[in-house]
């Protein structure tokens, strides 16, 4: 989920990594013949995102002997290390056909690396308490109606549209101005700080509207309710900038360099492999962002559960 990532987090791409060009042959027979050497895995900043990682990576060290570095970016930034050779893998893409059209499109240097199992959603949530005393605030045409309860000191005199990260993927600005909303958005920062954000409101019953997504694992602590926006129909998000219909179902997938793809690394065939369904996602996300969980740790436990499922990753 991402916007325009800066140029100092650009930067940070330009870290010694070997990528998939190090490989070197071996008689592994789970490598076919090659050694993983090392394997670079971008890290959104989201604790689903961070599952995905992790758990490659586990599994990529303990069945294929790879040497795993783990790269906090951003999405797009996460995309420019692909491109040039610093980034191997992302593990969970939201889409962006911007990008596809750049770097797997024109320049050839991104490849699809396949279905994560995983499916997206993003829109406009309220706590469960503004649901049940308001119950028509979850169709959208009702919001102005409410406009008024959701003033900040940050969001002047109309209703505050609280987002998450500023990289996520969002079409908010647009959605607030096509749909004549009295509504401002304000960045809240961060996944951790929207979910303390509905906790805050669902407790002491304060009024919030905001930006937040599935697969999430903080939906089994709290049953948010989305907001009804005018139905996505394909195409109606052709031109952000007339974006007036919510978000589209998003079928996550995965992202390998042209590098690695053609590294003939082990760890190719893993990525390509791995699938994990939300509730599957969300177990593990639990035990990280709620339970305190290593992420390592966390990826352990699940894969040590569930021989089957990361067999089927590597076959």
């Amino acid at each position: 989920m991402l916007g325009l990532a800066s140029v100092a987090a650009a930067a940070a791409l330009l870290l010694a990594a070997c990528g998939g060009g190090d490989i070197k042959n071996n008689d592994t027979s789970a490598a076919g013949g090659k050694d993983c050497g090392e394997l670079n895995i971008a890290v959104n900043p989201w604790t689903g995102y961070v599952v995905n990682a992790h758990l490659v990576g586990v599994v990529a060290e303990e069945k294929l002997g790879c040497t795993v570095n783990y790269q906090d970016v951003k999405e797009e930034v996460g995309w420019q290390g692909m491109s040039n050779g610093t980034i191997d893998t992302i593990v969970e893409n939201w889409g962006h056909p911007d990008l596809v059209k750049k770097y797997i499109d024109e320049q050839k240097t991104v490849e699809d690396a396949g279905l994560t199992g995983s499916d997206g959603i993003i829109g406009w949530y309220v706590p469960p308490w503004m649901a049940q005393k308001y119950p028509d605030i979850t169709d959208w045409k009702n919001l102005n109606k409410y406009a008024s309860m959701f003033k900040t000191s940050e969001s002047g005199g109309e209703g505050q549209l609280l987002d998450g990260d500023p990289s996520y993927v969002t079409n908010d600005e647009a959605l607030v101005k096509n749909l004549k909303l009295n509504y401002k958005v304000v960045v809240g920062g961060s996944e951790a700080a929207l979910i303390q954000s509905f906790r805050s409101a669902e407790k002491n019953k304060k009024p919030l509207l905001a930006y937040f997504y599935e697969p999430q694992w903080f939906f089994s602590e709290m049953k948010l309710v989305k907001i009804d926006l005018p139905p996505y129909k394909p195409g109606c998000d052709s031109d952000p900038a007339k974006v007036a219909c919510d978000y589209p179902p998003y079928k996550l997938n995965k992202l390998i360099s042209k590098k690695f793809a053609d590294s003939g690394s082990p760890a190719v065939g893993l990525v390509k492999g791995f699938q994990i369904s939300n509730e599957d996602q969300n177990l593990v996300a639990t035990d990280i962002a709620e339970k305190g969980m290593d992420p390592d740790e966390a990826a352990k436990k699940w894969i040590e559960a569930n021989p089957d499922k990361v067999d089927a990753w590597l076959n």
